[in-house]
């Protein structure tokens, strides 16, 4: 028997109750559907993208938009936050095919940076790499769960961090999480 075919593209105004369940599951608490619900609100999204199985959205990723605040002033990012698959879908390759698509959305829609804060096991698949984001400070450097290796940045367009040193500003949002 095959697997089932997934399907990629933005979400629509009704994946959103999906989309707070399968953030959910992932993550076994509220705090990503929470963010997913109010960046939207807020107007930050760059890209929110499914996954579709059939007709059940498995997998859910979200691109926002974010600044570094530099010496020569803020340059736009965006940022990869949340990435979920359901449970029972993970290791099949979704969250994966949802980077790749996501990062190829990003571009087409003028992002030259993006930046996680994620599984150093995982992201550097994707070209992440927290060399690039060496000069970067992070909001969320004081967490007890941040590590140097976690937090990456991907160039979309080569060389965009080039001479970039700076603090990245995330949306309030991100509060939700602490």
């Amino acid at each position: 028997m095959s697997e089932p075919t997934v399907s990629l593209r933005e979400e629509t105004p009704q994946d959103h109750a999906a989309i707070r369940e399968v953030n959910r599951l992932a993550f076994g608490g509220e705090g990503e559907a929470r963010l997913v619900d109010q960046l939207r609100a807020d107007g930050f999204v760059i890209a929110s993208l499914v996954a579709v199985e059939g007709v059940q959205v498995v997998g859910h990723i979200l691109f926002s938009q974010v600044f570094i605040e530099s010496g020569s002033g803020l340059i736009g990012a965006a940022a990869l936050a949340p990435m979920a698959v359901r449970p029972e879908r993970q290791r099949r390759g979704i969250g994966s095919a949802l980077v790749r698509y996501g990062l190829e959305v990003c571009g087409q829609r003028g992002a030259s940076i993006v930046i996680v804060l994620g599984h150093p096991g995982y992201y550097p698949r994707f070209g992440f790499s927290s060399q690039l984001a060496k000069r970067l400070r992070s909001p969320f450097a004081d967490h007890p769960d941040f590590t140097a290796e976690a937090w990456m940045a991907l160039e979309l367009v080569p060389g965009a961090l080039d001479g970039v040193a700076g603090t990245v500003r995330f949306p309030d949002a991100f509060n939700l999480l602490s």
